[in-house]
């Protein structure tokens, strides 16, 4: 259950078929069903993903193939399966014709060819798909994410939607769900704050909240994501690359490599709604025809817009401020400029202003530093920019709206609600 999100903004199936995923060409989501058409699209752009060993698509492939030459750490999948079944991950290999799975059973090669044949039949395949197998390569669970992982590789799935990454979360593999990083299966599903890469709820079965790795004292909130820019920026490039409006991108993270991308999907799941506590339609109605110039400027875009709260209090438990009406506060622009000036505290306002003349001498007018426009009722439409600033001795980065009228005013600044998370007003405080 989502406790904190409003039912207006949560996205149910229909909702998603209808509105978002019908917006995915056939072609794009025939790229997305089949893994082998995915690993070719993402080596044409230089995109990382698992080296592919082999694709095998009927009996005689599967006798032909080179079987003594994989020494271990390598997958082998459906190429357009479902729900992460028929995959079967081996680490090592025990004699000419035994390899070790990932959950410590032995399987002969009979074994292995007899599972390759069922993947040919159809088993473990979408309905009307070409049943073929792919063999590639396994790649390693990340060290800062070992403890937290049942025998299998973790990963991280990233929706996007118009280029702008709108939620994301960690799939923990787990004794349930065999090792599989798939929360249809039992794996953990760890929301993940898309400015910072600090994951915040987890729900274990898809909707009950845990604050524990079950069976340990080990929190998952709090756990920093690896090279989580570069995870957001792969995530993008993948679905531009596929020419997907809206899907799911999955990413696994290699401890020299980076992130290399798993798989697309056209048809996302859920449940990364209850891993957030917050409604994926909502941000996606935010996002909603939005100019996204390239892959950096969605992930900046994203950073802006959906900063997690909870994050936040995991990182700094500072105690609560006040402030006056008036404050004087820091601005930091491009290449290190700052400029100390007083700010208004305006509640009435919920995103914060400054002045256009004063963000042109900060350095922030150029078109890559404007996220998006914002329509105003008394100054129609107005670009926003990131830009951090220092109330009080606290950091805050914030998504501020560029204002010709505040040239005019006294205060060339002004603090919306949005800003003012952990400061108590008290109008005599500076006076």
């Amino acid at each position: 259950m989502i406790k904190k999100a409003n039912a207006s903004d949560l996205l149910g199936i229909n909702a998603r078929n209808s509105l978002y995923v019908s917006r995915n060409s056939r072609k794009a989501k025939a790229i997305a069903r089949s893994k082998y058409a995915t690993k070719i699209l993402l080596n044409d752009n230089d995109i990382p993903c698992a080296k592919i060993y082999g694709i095998l698509g009927t009996g005689e492939d599967i006798n032909d193939f080179a079987w003594e030459k994989l020494e271990g750490d390598f997958v082998i999948k459906p190429t357009n399966g479902h729900a992460g079944t028929g995959v079967i991950a081996f680490r090592k290999k025990v004699n000419k014709e035994q390899w070790l799975d990932v959950l410590g059973d032995k399987w002969d090669l009979d074994d292995i060819k007899l599972h390759c044949r069922d993947i040919l039949s159809g088993q473990y395949s979408i309905h009307g798909s070409n049943h073929n197998i792919i063999i590639e390569e396994r790649i390693p669970i990340h060290p800062k994410l070992l403890k937290y992982s049942y025998r299998g590789t973790p990963d991280v799935r990233v929706i996007v939607f118009n280029r702008v990454p709108v939620m994301a979360m960690l799939r923990l593999p787990t004794e349930e769900s065999s090792g599989r990083a798939n929360v249809s299966q039992g794996a953990i599903a760890v929301g993940i704050d898309l400015s910072s890469g600090i994951t915040t709820y987890a729900v274990a079965h898809k909707k009950q909240i845990i604050k524990y790795l079950p069976g340990t004292k080990k929190k998952l909130n709090g756990i920093v994501i690896p090279n989580w820019q570069k995870v957001l920026l792969s995530a993008v490039r993948a679905s531009e690359a596929a020419d997907l409006i809206y899907c799911g991108v999955d990413v696994f993270l290699h401890k020299i490599k980076g992130p290399m991308i798993v798989e697309l999907n056209a048809t996302p799941g859920l449940s990364i709604q209850a891993a957030n506590q917050a409604g994926l339609r909502r941000r996606l109605e935010r996002v909603e025809g939005l100019n996204v110039v390239n892959a950096e400027h969605g992930v900046k875009i994203a950073q802006a817009l959906f900063a997690s709260d909870f994050s936040n209090r995991i990182k700094v438990k500072s105690e609560i401020t006040n402030i006056g009406l008036k404050e004087e506060i820091i601005l930091y622009g491009e290449e290190k400029q700052r400029i100390t000036t007083n700010a208004f505290i305006n509640t009435g306002r919920l995103h914060s202003a400054i002045a256009r003349d004063l963000a042109g001498k900060l350095g922030l007018l150029d078109v890559e530093d404007l996220l998006w426009f914002q329509k105003e009722k008394e100054e129609g439409n107005l670009p926003v920019i990131n830009i951090k600033i220092k109330l009080r001795g606290q950091i805050i980065k914030s998504t501020m709206l560029i204002s010709k009228k505040l040239n005019h005013r006294l205060h060339k600044v002004e603090i919306g609600r949005k800003d003012l998370d952990g400061f108590i007003i008290s109008p005599g405080e500076n006076d």
